[in-house]
């Protein structure tokens, strides 16, 4: 049995289908959580390791979600070597070394270096996978916009990174999770570095429509960005990050997804199709 953390999120619904009744899903919510039947679902708060004490049991592996597990990830991990769990696997990210003030995430509630750190030092089999930023953060940045017209406005044209398309972090993880000869640290990234104008241009083509970029100054960037909900300090990290990268692409391609999955990774036009219709408008 494998123990789940953050199995609501995307990530970990994801996850929770692949390994269906080899799951076991810690949530807050159980009766809600809206999980398949084969699925066993049991009540619990990763943020609070006592409360997964029965959950662990008979449990061969462990999966800690950097912000579902929060501070605690060490005092979790610690509670699994006791149970007589074998192997942890840890999501945290490719910046996980930079500065904690520098980790956008970090502002979200991601505790990636406390995860990372707790699979490292946990005495058991561990894995610590470091994906690179996620293609769906383009849906997040310009979703809205390419369902209102043809402009995209944003920060930073030329600001490169290799956009990683989120079936292939969920494809990592199961053989993490499953697979003995899958040990240590992954920086996990898409197959191809491209700029943010890139990634419209390719958005563009996918919808078979005339996208343009439109590059807007990082001051009025950030301050729209807080204006849309977003918290500061989350933005002034996301702005610091994009600043640090410009002279040189963040986080360039790995082969670690092909490494592991025995094929390549999925290119962003890859994922563009796949979430084609998340950038049409309704009706």
């Amino acid at each position: 049995m494998i123990v789940l953390t953050g199995a609501t999120g995307l990530v970990g619904r994801s996850l929770t289908a692949e390994l269906g009744g080899r799951a076991r899903v810690v949530t807050r919510t159980p009766r809600t959580a809206g999980f398949p039947s084969d699925v066993e679902v049991v009540e619990g708060d990763p943020s609070r390791p006592e409360t997964l004490a029965d959950a662990l049991r008979g449990a061969s592996a462990l999966f800690l979600h950097p912000r579902a597990v929060g501070a605690a990830a060490h005092d979790l991990v610690a509670l699994a070597r006791e149970a007589g769990v074998r192997r942890v696997v840890a999501l945290s990210a490719a910046n996980v070394d930079d500065d904690l003030a520098a980790q956008p995430s970090r502002f979200r509630g991601d505790r990636n270096k406390e995860a990372d750190d707790a699979a490292a030092t946990s005495g058991l089999e561990w894995v610590s996978l470091r994906p690179s930023s996620f293609a769906l953060n383009a849906l997040t940045a310009w979703g809205a916009q390419i369902r209102a017209g043809d402009d995209v406005r944003y920060v930073h044209a030329g600001f490169e990174e290799s956009p990683l398309h989120e079936r292939d972090l969920v494809a990592v993880l199961v053989r993490a999770l499953v697979d003995d000869d899958v040990l240590g640290r992954f920086d996990l990234t898409g197959p191809e570095s491209l700029s943010h104008a890139e990634m419209v241009r390719v958005l563009g083509e996918v919808l078979g429509r005339p996208l343009r970029f439109h590059e807007v100054p990082a001051e009025a960037a950030a301050r729209g960005m807080v204006a849309g909900g977003l918290p500061e300090p989350f933005v002034t990290a996301m702005m610091v990050r994009y600043a640090a990268h410009l002279a040189r692409p963040q986080f360039p391609p790995t082969a670690e997804v092909e490494k592991i999955l025995g094929r390549p990774a999925r290119t962003f036009a890859d994922w563009a199709a796949d979430h084609a219709a998340d950038f049409r408008a309704a009706g």
